[in-house]
């Protein structure tokens, strides 16, 4: 059996992917056998060879460059803004993957932006029955009253099922079956929803109903106002936790232990020591800048409130 892993991307981003799959490399089962993907459309060919360098016997690092055609519907408008901040297409790469990889029936999708510190094969050896896909609540807005409004009165979930989609457990043979590329693009197209977290708006609306809630361990995200869980299965530095920015982010020890074996380790180091004050402050107003699209997406007459009174947006 093979476990097959994605990651989706940008050539600035390599650095703490490699830190990531390095961690992963460190966790993988000797016995198992796995293949990493990194869907991108700009990975320079210095970075795709220090990729390649962290891959082992069992672990075997591959690379798929996205066709501009396949993505070519997502514009780059500021609906689709990440963070209500700026566009980056390598979001939404991992709706795709069931239909670039129809070898698969059921893969694992995780963020760059995490340390792996368990074994995925355990992960991929979830049952997900009918279900779409795998996942944890998201619980780094939970204490976000902002977060939960919108949540709840834009697009008429409820706060405490949403999901996060930095890692995910996908059915890809029911994402191919149930044609959910098709609904994504067709409600793409037609509503051009204006989405806090675009790639987990839609896979939350769209799978409503059809998601198996996974051991919150697997998607632990740094927090200020919780406890950190004591036995992380996987770590995800969500939202502007990020260690190579900030000091003293929850779990940044598990970063750091794996960023030493990595070549970009000095690299890293600087990158946090030149962060300024400054820009740690920006990055917070970031945060207050996401969360004010709420009060003007409430009145929108398409929001996802609206149009699910009018029809299904659920497959």
């Amino acid at each position: 059996m093979t476990v097959p892993v994605f990651y989706s991307i940008s050539d600035d981003f390599t650095k703490y992917a490699a830190v990531s799959l390095n961690s992963l490399v460190k966790h993988a089962n000797p016995e198992s056998d796995y293949t990493v993907y990194f869907l991108n459309q700009d990975l320079s060919a210095a970075h795709k060879q220090d990729l390649s360098n962290l891959g082992s016997k069992n672990v075997h690092v591959k690379f798929f460059e996205i066709d501009d055609e396949l993505v070519a519907p997502i514009k780059n408008r500021k609906e689709n803004f990440l963070r209500a901040d700026f566009f980056t297409m390598s979001i939404f790469y991992r709706l795709f993957i069931p239909e670039l990889f129809p070898q698969y029936d059921k893969v694992i999708y995780i963020d760059s932006d995490t340390i792996v510190n368990d074994d995925l094969a355990k992960l991929y050896q979830t049952e997900l029955g009918n279900n779409l896909f795998g996942a944890c609540t998201d619980s780094s807005i939970q204490d976000v009253e902002k977060m939960r409004q919108y949540i709840k009165k834009v697009l008429a979930l409820d706060p405490k099922k949403y999901i996060n989609s930095g890692m995910l457990v996908m059915n890809a043979k029911a994402f191919r079956d149930k044609h959910f590329i098709d609904h994504f693009l067709d409600l793409l197209e037609k509503y051009h929803f204006d989405c806090i977290a675009p790639d987990q708006d839609y896979l939350n609306e769209i799978g409503e109903g059809q998601i198996l809630y996974l051991d919150p361990r697997w998607d632990a995200m740094p927090n200020e106002k919780t406890e950190a869980l004591t036995n992380p299965g996987l770590i995800h530095y969500n939202l502007f936790f990020k260690p190579w920015h900030f000091k003293h982010v929850q779990y940044e020890d598990y970063f750091w232990q794996s960023a030493k074996e990595t070549k970009f380790y000095s690299e890293l180091k600087a990158e946090l020591d030149h962060y300024t004050d400054q820009e740690r402050a920006d990055d917070r107003e970031k945060l207050a800048h996401m969360l004010s699209k709420e009060d003007k997406t409430e009145q929108d007459p398409n929001n996802w409130a609206r149009v699910k009174e009018r029809e299904a947006v659920k497959l």
